[in-house]
């Protein structure tokens, strides 16, 4: 496991129109292990931010850390996983294949990965091994994706609004995958979403980040035992969240 840490992040992008400050001086720091989901407006930065940690963009001032290694060489090491919205499936693989192309590309890991066959089952894809990804339901193909994400066992899981396209029956079964998953390996994840019940729903901790240049309008702990089932908690949390995007909570 690795803690996440952003000191004094400023990422400025170039425009037609000039430069858009998307951070200006953005600090956070994400404890190892834990579930922290971050919200906000669109165009408030959510996905840089997971850019960031990820390597995928280098800020323009301050650092990203992930425990003592920069986002590079966390990324080398095969410690990071990327889930988006989109499950991105080679069409001409099978769910096994498409799965092991993620050993394929990045190689052995440093942490002993877990046996295809195993991660299959662990998302609820047995006896789907040999399908392709047109046979399949978009909350299947996301499954597929799911485990391909976490067939090199990484260290911390970045998830861009993974399950945002899918309706609410099946964005709800694959929450209750991914939590029970996330207690199985505890890894670090920064979570992006848009649904407020999303956020309640997995959160160990909530950011939320509003203006521009983006900041950290509010973030709090929900201390609630997992699974979290009861939805009149759940909703109350929701408001909570509501009311610190209305810049009510801080």
């Amino acid at each position: 496991m690795l803690e996440i840490r952003i000191r004094h992040v400023r990422q400025v992008f170039s425009t037609p129109q000039g430069e858009w400050t998307v951070f200006e001086d953005l600090n956070l720091e994400i404890p190892s292990g834990s579930f922290t989901v971050i919200v906000g407006p669109s165009g408030c930065g959510k996905s840089t931010m997971l850019r960031m940690v990820a390597g995928l963009l280098h800020p323009a001032a301050g650092e990203v850390r992930l425990g003592a290694f920069s986002p590079e060489e966390a990324r080398a090491a095969r410690w990071i996983g990327w889930m988006g919205q989109s499950p991105a499936l080679l069409p001409w693989r099978t769910v096994e294949g498409n799965i092991r192309l993620a050993l394929e590309v990045n190689g052995r890991s440093l942490r002993p990965a877990l046996a295809v066959q195993e991660l299959i089952e662990l998302v609820g894809l047995r006896g789907f091994e040999r399908a392709y990804p047109h046979m399949l339901s978009g909350g299947m193909q996301q499954r597929v994706a799911l485990a391909r994400t976490l067939v090199s066992g990484p260290r911390v899981w970045l998830m861009d609004e993974p399950f945002a396209a899918l309706d609410a029956l099946t964005r709800e079964q694959l929450l209750e995958e991914v939590e029970r998953l996330w207690q199985q390996f505890r890894a670090t994840v920064l979570w992006v979403t848009h649904d407020l019940y999303e956020a309640a729903r997995l959160a160990d901790e909530v950011v939320v980040l509003a203006g521009r240049p983006a900041r950290i309008r509010a973030r709090f702990s929900i201390p609630d035992a997992r699974p979290r089932q009861d939805e009149r908690r759940i909703g109350e949390w929701v408001q909570v969240i509501r009311q610190a995007l209305a810049g009510g909570v801080r």
